[in-house]
Formats: structure tokens, sequence, C-alpha cells
């Protein structure tokens, strides 16, 4: 009992009683804020890809943080839709892979999804 005692008593001299001692540091924040529901979306997505393995939650978690730093929001829900949707068939899909700007969209996302993946540790 005495040596508890004694541990509050040193506790209490050694933080001197001020209170920011105990604060966590603040959260390093994204480059780029995405929806809670877009992350979600795209962690779902990869790990279907991963037949859905616990390591997997992690790098792909890992995979669209990373792209969220390289690529504001808006710009990757374009470039992730033109590539999603390049291979469409027929004058449908046209759109999504006939023009300069969604080849260049889609390549740029393939490219920086892949980078992502391969450095939170994913085999491609």
């Amino acid at each position: 009992m005495k040596v508890q005692k004694l541990c509050h008593v040193f506790a209490a001299l050694t933080l001197g009683g001020s209170s920011y001692a105990a604060e966590p540091a603040p959260a390093a924040h994204p480059v780029h804020d995405y929806p809670t529901v877009a992350r979600v979306e795209y962690v779902n997505a990869c790990l279907a890809r991963t037949q859905d393995k616990l390591a997997g939650l992690y790098q792909c978690a890992c995979a669209i943080d990373r792209i969220a730093d390289s690529l504001a929001y808006d710009d990757y829900v374009e470039d992730s839709t033109f590539a999603r949707y390049a291979t469409l068939p027929g004058e449908g899909g046209g759109i999504f892979r006939d023009s300069d700007q969604a080849r260049q969209s889609a390549k740029r996302y393939r490219d920086l999804e892949s980078g992502a993946l391969k450095a939170c540790g994913m085999k491609i």
C-alpha cells in the first residue's frame, strides 16, 4: 500500500501539475480530406481483390491514404472512374476509353494506385 501511495506522489511531482504533459500529440492530417464513405468503398473494393485477408485491410487503407496525399478528391473520383470503366464494351464505354483525357486520367490513376499498393506492401 505504501509503494502504491509513493508512486502516486512521484507521478504528481513528475508531471508538476501541468495538464499539457498528458495530452497526446496532434495527429497528422492528410493532404486531401476524402469523405469516409469514399475511403471505405476503396478499401472494400481493394479487399475483394485480396480475398479479404486481414493484412489486406491495413494495406488497402494505407494505399487510399497515399492516394489521398497525392490526388485531390475530385481528381480521384474522375481518374478512378475512367480507370474503372475503361474496359466497358460498345459505344457506351467509348467515353471512358476513347478520348485522350480518358486515357491520361486512367493511366494516371493506375500508376498512382500501383505505386501506393507497392509502397504499402501489396503484391500486384
